[in-house]
């Protein structure tokens, strides 16, 4: 891809590139079909975001380049919502719904159709659009006002940023719901469970922390998914809600495919049945069906009361419960010596799968459980995908059952666990002599995210560390041909592979060598940010607790690790093995292609957070234009760029010395 040196030619290709991906991006996610492969559509993407960085004038709010995030949000605006956000009147059984169907037809007589549509178990959001395009993103909130999460609402790639079609009203309202797929459920707690982190409860609780993220960055990582199922708004194209439904799926929207028409409440019954078990093979959770009168001029009739629309009624299912025998409580030991007690049950069926085990998390959650030996147990799905026990049958308890206590050793290695205060986890502290631990830092070590070393796995991690010739993860660089060729299913070429494969990893930036180590919540985007900020392992390793709070990302608990790890002499042994093995411990510093002589003489001292631009892409922007960036304010000083959240020590030296401060947008005009 050669260099774009002139405005009309970036103009032309940044149009071209947004007609393409918002081609694929519809295609995607609208008829399910690809064209292009994930990198291809990726390299489109890079390729808009690097132009719109190099003229930030083409750069629209409607643009593809807003569905991966960056900006950083220290509060949510408060917005009233145009219409109340109601809540609806819940059923559990069918004599409940007749009674809902009869008050429907008292008021405007038997002429009555129904709209039946499943109740996803989500977040719900309001999204306005404005002459075709998104212009807020608000919360339910309480009903009356929610907040603005425009932003992180734009990373959700299924909500269209502008709309194609015919009778698109120049104000209108379209309501949803934000979920998160079960599959990125679990596998961000996968990685959660990889850097020493408690799991997330459920997918619901999920995509609702996660629109209230302050990084929009890590937002679109996470995937979050939408349906929407209203619109509002003045003339409308559309006289009834299943019209309305059909005209926003030709605009673009993402409208469930489970919707129906009926029209009588008997066929609302059967509907409910129909998916009362077909909703377990979705691909989200839900809890229920809402009913609502088709016609808008019925609904208008019907009104509502002070907090719920009379035209509409959600049916919930029952959460499924069932008994069954608690046979025994195992622990397992995870790679950072965290202990989590799992029950192991007599299996039976529950939400369409055979479920034997279920997780108890912690010493608290078994303390109020009171488990005892072979107790009579509850057993649902929270959120509708992990099995949990919810209570004990009492009544069935043997008389000498032994109440379950948690273990006060490692089942491994047998070393004393340790509760730090303020958590709810038991640790083994014994990273080097325990099996588990040793074994899973390896597998973390070798993983895609982090070295990605071809020619290894689980097994042979097994066979390499019975054999004695894996302790920590700077062994793997040591292993010889010869001695991969006395293990079992071992050959010239799987030998030859796995040699070639830790060769390869050497060449892993940074930010993967500081992932692959394995720091309790270091996980892939925090191990970036300390790439980023730090540069090198060594000002990383001798950073204080307050220079590390100062990093992007870092918190209280994630700064502590950091302390801890470093301050260990087996761990700062293993990072100088693996240093002097030839692996990257330093960020590689971005080649300054200069762009002009615009900044000429200048200096600048940055500071804040900023819409457009990351501090390091502020830096190189400066430098490409001729300027140059220093640490600390001076009356020499030519301009304090000033973000949002600029330090105020920082403020008030500039303001005494007179040093010009400037915004974002000054930078930017500087520029043109």
């Amino acid at each position: 891809m050669s260099a774009i040196s002139n405005i009309e030619t970036a103009t032309a290709r940044v149009k071209q590139l947004t007609a393409q991906l918002n081609y694929h991006n519809q295609l995607y996610y609208q008829d399910s079909q690809s064209e292009i492969s994930d990198f291809e559509f990726d390299q489109l993407m890079h390729e808009l975001i690097a132009l719109e960085k190099n003229y930030p004038e083409l750069k629209t709010d409607d643009s593809p380049s807003q569905r991966v995030g960056g900006t950083i949000s220290k509060s949510f605006a408060t917005v009233v919502h145009a219409y109340p956000m109601l809540s609806l009147g819940n059923t559990y059984n069918e004599e409940e719904l007749k009674e809902f169907d009869q008050r429907v037809r008292k008021t405007i007589g038997d002429d009555v159709e129904y709209v039946c549509e499943l109740k996803f178990d989500g977040v719900a959001i309001s999204l306005i659009y404005e002459n075709g395009k998104l212009k807020t993103a608000v919360t339910r909130g309480d009903g009356v006002q929610g907040d603005d999460v425009t932003v992180n609402a734009k990373t959700i790639r299924s909500i269209p940023l502008s709309l194609a079609g015919e009778n698109i009203p120049p104000y209108f309202e379209v309501r949803g719901e934000i979920f998160m797929p079960y599959k990125e459920f679990e596998k961000i707690n996968i990685e959660r469970e990889e850097t020493g982190e408690a799991a997330l409860a459920n997918p619901r609780n999920a995509a609702s922390g996660t629109l209230k993220m302050q990084d929009s960055g890590v937002v679109a990582k996470r995937k979050l998914d939408c349906y929407v199922y209203s619109l509002l708004g003045d003339n409308l194209p559309a006289n009834n809600h299943s019209d309305a439904l059909n005209q926003l799926q030709k605009w673009g929207f993402p409208v469930s495919a489970t919707f129906e028409k009926k029209n009588s409440i008997d066929d609302v019954g059967t509907y409910i049945k129909t998916w009362e078990q077909a909703r377990f093979s979705l691909p989200l959770g839900t809890d229920g069906i809402v009913i609502k009168v088709n016609s808008y001029a019925q609904q208008n009739d019907l009104g509502m009361t002070a907090k719920v629309p009379r035209w509409a009624i959600s049916y919930k299912y029952k959460a499924e419960s069932v008994a069954t025998i608690l046979e025994s409580v195992e622990y397992q030991v995870g790679r950072t010596g965290n202990v989590t007690p799992v029950a192991n049950l007599s299996a039976v069926q529950l939400a369409g799968t055979r479920v034997k085990r279920a997780t108890l998390h912690n010493a608290n959650e078994m303390e109020r459980l009171d488990l005892h030996e072979h107790d009579t147990v509850w057993v649902e799905k929270g959120g509708e995908i992990i099995p949990k026990i919810t209570g004990v049958d009492v009544a069935k308890r043997k008389p000498t059952a032994a109440k379950i206590e948690f273990i006060t050793h490692c089942p491994e290695c047998h070393a004393t666990l340790v509760r730090k205060d303020g958590e709810a986890n038991h640790y083994c502290l014994n990273e080097l002599g325990c099996a588990p631990q040793i074994k899973g830092k390896i597998e973390h070590f070798i993983h895609r995210k982090a070295m990605y070393v071809d020619g290894i796995g689980t097994e042979t991690i097994e066979q390499l560390y019975n054999l004695g010739l894996l302790k920590t993860v700077a062994d793997l660089y040591q292993l010889t041909f010869e001695q991969l060729m006395t293990m079992e299913r071992f050959g010239e070429k799987s030998a030859n592979n796995l040699l070639q494969g830790l060769e390869k990893s050497k060449q892993m930036p940074f930010k993967n060598v500081l992932f692959a180590l394995g720091i309790r919540f270091v996980g892939s985007t925090v191990a970036e940010k300390l790439a980023t900020y730090f540069k090198n392992i060594d000002a990383l390793k001798n950073a204080s607790y307050e220079q590390l709070r100062q990093a992007p990302e870092v918190g209280e608990r994630i700064a502590q690790s950091v302390l801890e790890y470093f301050g260990k002499p087996e761990n700062l042994a293993i990072v100088a093995q693996l240093q002097a093995t030839g692996l990257q411990f330093q960020t590689n510093e971005t080649e300054v292609i200069k762009e002009s002589d615009k900044l000429q003489g200048n200096t600048f001292v940055i500071s804040g957070v900023f819409q457009f631009f990351e501090r390091d892409e502020l830096k190189v922007k400066i430098e490409s234009n001729g300027g140059k960036v220093v640490s600390s304010i001076s009356g020499k000083l030519n301009y304090v760029l000033a973000g949002e959240n600029m330090g105020p020590a920082k403020l008030e030296k500039a303001t005494k010395l007179g040093v010009k401060i400037i915004s974002e947008t000054d930078f930017l005009e500087m520029l043109k």
